[in-house]
């Protein structure tokens, strides 16, 4: 057998005594897809997810074929149970994977739906590994971090690459270059570039630019030792980005390009910018788009009449950043306020909303669990509408149910999340039902009117058990109602899910006697999905998380409802 063929031995040969151990799915074609991956240093937190979704736009813009995937080093199997003062929100595909809220940066910026194939942790790839030997699949040999563990994630991405046909996968690692979970992953991605070959792979370099103000000038060495570290583990980087506050000067990309062997052409500024949307125009400027082309030979693959039309589109749409009309204030009233992360989607889908409509959208942080029917008042001062989000458990709950009386006695803007829909529901049942002890099981147990449960006969339609609710589904929408008119007169819409508890359908008879609006339901079973208020200006609520799908050329309908309420709210009291 040649080396070739030994390198990229199919699963069938992996007994094989041959230290070219790599397992490639049945039917790959070496070359046909190029590889970028996307690493960090000195600091977690340098938008590689951004960086990298911006390049693969220019790509896709191009006319090419892309897929991220993001390779998280930590050994939980997915990122559902990550609180998100640690990690920031938890983003959730349409195939119910729970995953990084890069994910949603790249959803966003490409305008594609990923899938559970695009998302990967060390507990996933530890998993397949032990469930493979126990099943046999190594046949004897001791399995080891090289090359099993290697091997099984140069596996997952070449099926990565194979199912999607993509023409370039690009691949996010998660935390730092020197993070100790992360070593095997980088040493998968330089065998990677090993085995398929020159032109295969292109390494990109995101680092850190000091800029003490103390000392009045940007300091490089850091970001030195961090591609150090990088080049000592066998990689040598094709391209270096540089994060920074201000532009990075060119005496530092000099010292940065002579001590990491990268042309200074290659050693490019991405300093802060005030949306994330200009970041495409950035990296187009400094030529990334075509040094990465040039690098990975694709050249005779793009499509300029698709570039020109897509680019143009695009910019019609940053173009607007600069000439938004209006401001308008939206109160999110939540509990885990001091992670901005935390709402990362709903602050996007604002954004997204806001453009549309020419206004800019500011954001006030509150709360909630501070928030009492005694100060309320004061603590909305100021906005034009209010979002409660999604969240579990009983902390803030009583403060957002106030923000909720609030907004409904006064017609403010309102627009309820997941949690916030449940909510919405004890609020109505309380205050103009008369159900006073109206509360959801998730909060009070043993709660006497339970408008808010686990549904026993749900779990057994759903299939769930005690499981959440999770990813895409399907929504009724009812004719002529406000949601109705907002999607466009569509029947159907399909939005994301992520929760356990319900409106109980007990309680939706008397709900809807005193005019509260179900607009939409699930097909087939009495599970309440969109609620509205048809005497308020706007007051909406949805058990999904609309966010999850706003894009920035097609914002999703609920938010810019709620946006264009807050913009008459202010123009009329102005």
């Amino acid at each position: 057998m040649s080396e070739e063929n030994n390198l990229l031995a199919s699963v069938s040969d992996v007994s094989m005594e041959s230290e070219f151990f790599s397992p490639v799915p049945k039917g790959y074609k070496k070359g046909k897809t190029k590889y970028v991956f996307v690493l960090g240093t000195v600091m977690s937190g340098l938008g590689k997810g951004i960086f990298s979704s911006c390049l693969a736009k220019l790509m896709q813009d191009k006319g090419l074929k892309v897929t991220p995937i993001k390779l998280e080093g930590y050994l939980n199997i997915d990122s559902g149970t990550l609180n998100p003062f640690r990690h920031g929100e938890v983003f959730v595909l349409d195939d119910g994977m729970e995953c990084d809220m890069d994910l949603g940066t790249y959803e966003r910026m490409l305008d594609i739906n990923l899938s559970r194939a695009n998302f990967a942790t060390s507990g996933q790839i530890f998993s397949s590994i032990l469930n493979k030997e126990r099943q046999g699949d190594y046949l004897g040999r001791d399995v080891q971090m090289i090359p099993h563990v290697t091997g099984e994630v140069k596996l997952k991405l070449r099926q990565l690459a194979m199912e999607t046909e993509a023409d370039i996968v690009f691949v996010e690692i998660g935390g730092t270059v020197g993070d100790l979970e992360n070593a095997y992953y980088i040493e998968a991605m330089r065998e990677l570039a090993y085995e398929e070959g020159p032109q295969s792979c292109c390494f990109v370099a995101l680092t850190y630019i000091l800029e003490p103000k103390t000392l009045g000038e940007q300091k490089s060495k850091a970001a030195q030792l961090g591609i150090k570290q990088l080049m000592q583990l066998g990689v040598q980087p094709d391209i270096i980005a540089c994060r920074a506050s201000n532009p990075v000067t060119e005496k530092v990309r000099q010292k940065i390009s002579v001590y990491s062997n990268v042309p200074v052409e290659r050693v490019v500024s991405v300093q802060d910018s005030a949306s994330i949307y200009k970041i495409p125009a950035m990296l187009r400027e400094r030529g990334l788009d075509h040094e990465v082309l040039r690098l990975l030979g694709l050249q005779d693959r793009i499509n300029l009449r698709h570039e020109r039309k897509e680019w143009a589109r695009w910019c019609d749409f940053t173009d607007r950043i600069d000439s938004l009309k209006y401001d308008v204030t939206i109160g999110i009233t939540g509990k885990y306020i001091t992670v901005r992360d935390s709402y990362a989607s709903i602050i996007n889908a604002l954004e997204h909303a806001g453009i549309s409509l020419s206004g800019k959208v500011d954001i006030k942080w509150i709360d909630t669990t501070d928030v009492t029917d005694g100060n309320v008042k004061d603590h909305l001062e100021g906005v034009d509408g209010i979002i409660v989000p999604g969240g579990f458990g009983t902390r803030g709950a009583e403060g957002k149910i106030a923000c909720i009386k609030y907004a409904r006695e006064n017609d403010l803007p309102y627009l309820g999340i997941c949690y916030g829909f449940q909510m919405a529901v004890i609020e109505f049942a309380r205050n103009v039902c008369d159900l006073k002890n109206a509360n959801s099981s998730e909060i009070v147990p043993d709660c006497a009117e339970a408008v808010i449960d686990i549904l026993p006969e749900q779990k057994k339609i759903e299939g769930l058990g005690g499981n959440m609710r999770l990813g895409g589904r399907d929504i009724e929408v009812k004719q002529k109602t406000k949601a109705w008119e907002l999607f466009g007169r569509k029947d159907a819409v399909r939005m994301r899910f992520r929760h356990r508890y319900e409106v109980d359908p007990k309680y939706i008879d008397t709900l809807e006697k005193n005019r509260m609006v179900f607009s939409g339901k699930a097909p087939d079973y009495p599970i309440m999905q969109i609620l509205e208020l048809p005497e308020h200006s706007y007051f909406m609520a949805t058990q999904a998380h609309p966010c999850l799908t706003s894009r920035p050329l097609n914002p999703q309908p609920m938010f810019v409802g709620l946006v264009a309420a807050a913009l008459r709210r202010r123009s009329e009291s102005s």
